[in-house]
């Protein structure tokens, strides 16, 4: 009898190690370090930046904390967003990702939605709790607004917590581009060449640099926005590397991709200026007076100057080689699952932003 139950308890473990190492392949883990990087980069480049709230104070625990815990959730995003593509790109995973945990069987549907709905809760609500330094303000306009004056009301209620839980809202919006991007009820813009690219690059590039800024300085500020800019203009083109590979797979799903719509040749041609163009705005960023700054006490990009030339320059450089892979020979785009391109993007994202967060702190 208690042998039988012993190999019960054996056999019930390993049936919930088999469903968790579903559950973290549905996810597909790999991709959630790019955009834990990015946040815990742009919370250093906010710490380092000439709009430090408090460049005095030291790296303390509540510091450390905040910007943990948004590096998590964003990671967490990054997962369901990767879970809402799976449920409504089955069709196509059929074709281009039949190993994958839907297409396979592995998972079910009801499985899918379920942890998606967790993961995106456990990305968005938590990070309600990150607030900007100094803290104790909060719980002054907040919780007693009438020591705002006498026109203090609901639209300057409405106005603090814009101003003070930023990096909550740009979650909520995060995700919102996740919907928009992989389902038909809200536009599902991954069908459009252009749309898809859009829904990729301003959360992903700009909004996730954003939002690590947030944690630690002010949003209504121009510098976070331009370092932004740099990485959203990076994957406007970057991230049309993969869907050469799964042109079979889009087409039969009536997703029109770059490649499909434009061509292999003439699609390559389009995205090869996002690997160079993009790291020359940020020499030019240290060059270039802040333009909300009347004084011009400081340039846009307020990092190391020298640091920051290097990298524009290096990542250019380094992107050309890129583009030089792709254009000897745009149609291996379409043959190799994972061209060499594809994995020279993913490192010169995650480069860039250490180089950023480097050049930050010296």
């Amino acid at each position: 009898m208690e042998g039988r139950v012993a190999d019960r308890d054996v056999e019930e473990k390993a049936d919930w190690r088999a469903r968790l190492g579903r559950y973290v392949a549905f996810t597909r883990p790999f991709t959630l370090l790019p955009p834990t990087l990015g946040v815990v980069s742009g919370a250093v480049c906010a710490w380092g930046s000439w709009w430090n709230p408090d460049p005095t104070r030291t790296l303390g625990w509540r510091v450390v904390l905040v910007v943990l815990l948004g590096s998590v959730c964003a990671a967490l995003l990054n997962a369901a967003s990767n879970g809402i593509n799976q449920i409504y790109d089955l069709e196509v995973d059929r074709i281009n990702k039949p190993h994958r945990m839907l297409p396979s069987g592995r998972l079910s549907m009801r499985e899918a939605w379920r942890l998606t709905i967790v993961l995106y809760a456990l990305a968005v609500l938590p990070v309600w709790l990150v607030v900007i330094h100094p803290a104790q303000t909060l719980r002054e306009h907040l919780l007693y607004p009438a020591a705002a004056g006498p026109a203090a009301g609901p639209l300057d209620l409405i106005g603090k917590l814009l101003v003070w839980h930023p990096v909550f809202f740009i979650y909520l919006a995060g995700m919102l581009f996740t919907f928009v991007y992989s389902a038909p009820a809200l536009g599902r813009t991954k069908r459009h060449p252009i749309g898809a690219n859009l829904t990729i690059a301003v959360p992903r590039g700009m909004l996730l640099k954003v939002a690590g800024w947030g944690m630690v300085g002010p949003v209504l500020a121009f510098e976070p926005w331009y370092i932004g800019l740099v990485f959203a203009l990076f994957l406007v083109g970057a991230a049309s590397t993969k869907d050469f590979s799964d042109m079979e797979g889009d087409a039969a799903g009536g997703c029109r991709t770059l490649p499909i719509r434009f061509g292999v040749r003439r699609a390559a041609l389009m995205i090869a200026p996002s690997f160079i163009v993009p790291w020359l705005l940020v020499p030019l960023g240290v060059m270039l007076p802040d333009p909300f700054d009347p004084a011009g006490q400081h340039a846009i990009l307020t990092g190391d100057p020298v640091a920051l030339m290097v990298l524009g320059f290096g990542l250019a450089a380094w992107g050309a080689y890129t583009v030089w892979l792709i254009l000897r020979d745009p149609e291996a785009l379409a043959r190799v699952e994972n061209h060499p391109s594809w994995t020279h993007m993913y490192l010169m994202m995650m480069s860039a932003q250490i180089g950023f967060a480097a050049a930050y702190l010296l």
